[in-house]
This record gives structure tokens, C-alpha cells and sequence, in this order.
């Protein structure tokens, strides 16, 4: 159980509000599956031609934005490529974010959250926590996942969204950043994930930190002790 009479809690994604499994076998499959028609839908918005760019450079493959309209294959090859690698890069995130939100809007994809996070959402939200969302994701994939999860939108109860643009989320300056930007102190702030390196770099930071411990996810690594917690249930404000 872990006691919290701080002001803001911070919450991680995957293997935290969400089943690891979800994310890789129904989000980045459904990704892979429509990336090339996707680029080749969309190989008129400037954006989308960028961020391929991009992911086409951060596989040593680059493609100028030309070869890419003319013919996405390699690029989406190149996206395929890193989601197998599980590369966490700002370019493909905003890519997969654009195809999810196909997805949600169109009802192929309903977001999985475990039975504990929408009443304790809720239940933070009513007692004036401001609670917040960092992940690896996009801020628009995140915005999406939570407003279309099988628990309805629950997008509502948080006040905040954060992804790699504010920095990686294993260095202690992003939650340093991010304490800032909600305006409290660190020691104010509860971390929430299920990886060691994250709540070392956010006790390093100042903060509060607690591991999730969800079936399914891997060994926590990291250096630093956490209060493990197996539902959202064991915090209490």
C-alpha cells in the first residue's frame, strides 16, 4: 500500500493503466497492418511525408521526401521494422498516433484498462489530485487510447498529457520539466510505472514513485527499491 497525501499523480501506460499485450498485439499490430496504405493514403500531407523521413534516417535507410511520395514502401517497411524493435522514436509515435486514431474513431480498436483504473481516476479526479499521463506514445495516442477505452472516455479525469517531446522518460530532467510544468514540487508528485529505470530517474527528480506489478510484465530492473502495488486500489490519497 502506498500512502499519498501529495497534490499530483503521474501515471505510465503499458504494464501500468494498460496490459502489455494490448499495446503489442492489438496497437502495434494493427499499425504494422495499415502503415503502407496509410503512407500511401496520406503521401500529400507534409507531415506525414516528414515524420517518414525521419523514421527512414533512424534505421541508417534514409529516403528523401520525394522517393517517400513517389513510393512509400521502404519507409513503412523502415516503421515496421523499428515497432518489431520496439524503438521508441518521436517520428514513429506521431505516425502510429495518426493510424490509431483511424482505428479508435472508427471502433476497430477499444482501448484495454485494467477493472482498477477508471474508478480510481475518478475517484483521484473528485478529491482534487491533478492526474496526469507521461508515456513513450504521443500525446494524441494517448488522448485517444483513454477517450476510447472500454470503459468509455476517460479523458475527463486527467488534467495532463506528456510524451518523449518533454524528454526520455529513464532521465531525471523530464520529470524535473514536468514537475515544473504542473506548478508543485517534486516530493508533491507520485510516478507510477512498471519500469525501474523510469522510477529511478523520477526519484532522482524528487518524486514519489510506485511499481506496477501487472500480470504479464517484464522484471522491473532498475537500481532503486520501489512500494510495489498491484491495482490502483493500494494508493491511497
Amino acid at each position: 500500500m502506498v500512502i499519498f497525501d501529495g497534490r499530483a499523480i503521474l501515471l505510465d501506460v503499458e504494464g501500468t493503466t494498460s496490459s502489455i499485450s494490448f499495446v503489442y498485439d492489438v496497437l502495434f499490430e494493427h499499425a504494422k497492418t495499415h502503415v503502407a496504405n496509410f503512407l500511401i493514403a496520406h503521401r500529400d500531407n507534409a507531415d506525414v511525408v516528414q515524420h517518414a523521413v525521419r523514421i527512414t534516417e533512424a534505421v541508417g535507410a534514409p529516403q528523401t521526401a520525394e522517393e517517400i511520395v513517389a513510393d512509400p514502401t521502404r519507409a513503412a517497411l523502415a516503421a515496421v521494422e523499428m515497432m518489431n524493435r520496439d524503438i521508441k522514436d518521436t517520428s514513429l509515435k506521431a505516425l502510429q498516433g495518426m493510424i490509431w486514431k483511424q482505428g479508435f474513431e472508427s471502433g476497430d480498436i477499444v482501448a484495454h484498462v485494467y477493472d482498477d483504473v477508471p474508478p480510481a481516476l475518478t475517484r483521484w479526479r473528485d478529491a482534487g489530485v491533478d492526474v496526469r499521463i507521461y508515456s513513450s506514445g504521443s500525446i494524441q495516442a494517448q488522448q485517444l487510447f483513454f477517450g476510447h477505452t472500454a470503459a468509455g472516455d476517460l479523458n475527463s479525469c486527467l488534467q495532463g498529457n506528456y510524451d518523449t517531446t518533454t524528454g526520455p522518460k529513464r532521465e531525471q530532467a523530464s520529470y524535473e520539466k514536468i514537475a515544473a510544468d504542473i506548478g508543485v514540487a517534486p516530493r508533491q508528485i507520485l510516478f507510477v510505472s512498471d519500469v525501474g529505470e523510469e522510477l529511478d530517474a523520477a526519484r532522482a527528480a524528487g518524486m514519489a514513485t510506485a511499481l506496477a506489478i501487472r500480470p504479464g510484465n517484464r522484471p522491473a530492473g532498475g537500481k532503486l527499491e520501489h512500494q510495489p502495488i498491484e491495482s490502483f486500489d493500494e494508493i491511497v490519497t
